[in-house]
């Protein structure tokens, strides 16, 4: 649970450094003769940290009838929640940003909207305000509703935006900008978002010649020492040095809107750096879910389905993902 207060709050503080003007707890050192007003935030913000993994702590000592299965299954949920709300928004966002693009390419726009908010959707700092952010928002309404999407579904879109490009380019001889970048921008979702997705349905690719034929329990120590050694400190390398400031690599291009350089093109380029937070934050989820699981094997709580048979003692909670 402290690994996922600590994700979340991170994001919140990175927000708050960005948008809000506070200067964040890497100031700390340098804050002790600054503004007050600024040092009472990089404090705030720094003092949450060990406050966080102390409210895990007592939640977890507060709550002993949760098993780690019913942990594994809650953060489980949570990274499912995350990849269905980036499957929404690149969907809208794709969708209502590609007829924009053409409405303008094709210089139609001005007489739908009027000439003053033509003029404010040809600029990225507006289209990502007053379009994309309302899109996102919606995105999670709708990812809390309907609960049945597939990442394959994505995989899908992207066929069909390629296979409508080879129509209108060797059909109709028409082409645009815009028609390439969502296919970019669907396929590039479609590699990040599914990581999670696929290591929850275990559809990873082990390249491994003893791993297979080891118990679950060996199995399981192995996976947490990958966890804990590997998969979390990526996780947590990629946030950090993607948005430790505002020149960071992924905050960056957040900040700045940044497009691509053809301007009838899609105005998303900075929502596909984003794709790499939410591959990062779904990831972290979804491995202290596996962690959680593999846990519960090692201590006996949980028994994978294929040694029920040949177990005595049942498994207290089924695995249901």
């Amino acid at each position: 649970m402290a690994v996922v207060l600590l994700t979340v709050y991170f994001l919140i503080s990175n927000y708050l450094n960005l948008w809000q003007g506070w200067p964040g707890a890497s100031t700390l050192p340098a804050s002790w003769f600054g503004d007050a007003t600024a040092n009472a935030q990089a404090w705030i913000q720094g003092l949450l940290y060990p406050v966080l993994v102390v409210v895990a702590v007592i939640i977890t000592w507060r709550l002993p009838h949760r098993s780690l299965m019913d942990d594994s299954q809650l953060w489980d949920a949570t990274a499912a929640y995350v990849v269905r709300i980036a499957f929404w928004g690149v969907l809208l966002v794709g969708m209502v940003d590609s007829l924009i693009s053409f409405l303008r390419v094709e210089e139609m726009l001005a007489s739908l909207v009027g000439e003053e908010l033509a003029g404010n959707l040809g600029r990225a700092t507006f289209r990502g305000t007053y379009v994309h952010y309302p899109l996102l928002i919606l995105a999670t309404v709708v990812a809390a509703l309907v609960r049945t999407i597939s990442v394959s579904w994505l995989a899908l879109l992207v066929v069909f935006a390629e296979f409508l490009i080879v129509i209108a380019r060797f059909v109709f001889s028409y082409e645009q900008t815009f028609m390439g970048d969502l296919v970019r921008f669907w396929y590039a979702g479609l590699f990040l978002f599914a990581s999670a997705y696929t290591l929850r349905e275990e559809g990873h690719v082990r390249v491994d010649v003893l791993y297979s034929h080891l118990s679950h329990a060996i199995q399981a120590r192995l996976n947490i020492i990958g966890i804990l050694v590997l998969a979390l400190p990526l996780c947590w390398i990629i946030l950090s040095l993607g948005m430790w400031d505002r020149t960071s690599s992924l905050n960056s291009p957040l900040v700045s809107f940044e497009i691509s350089q053809s301007g009838y093109g899609l105005f998303v380029k900075y929502l596909m750096a984003g794709f790499l937070i939410v591959f990062a934050v779904s990831m972290m989820f979804q491995f202290c879910s596996y962690l959680l699981r593999n846990l519960a094997i090692v201590l006996g709580e949980y028994v994978p389905e294929d040694e029920e048979e040949h177990h005595d003692v049942q498994p207290m909670f089924e695995d249901k993902v």
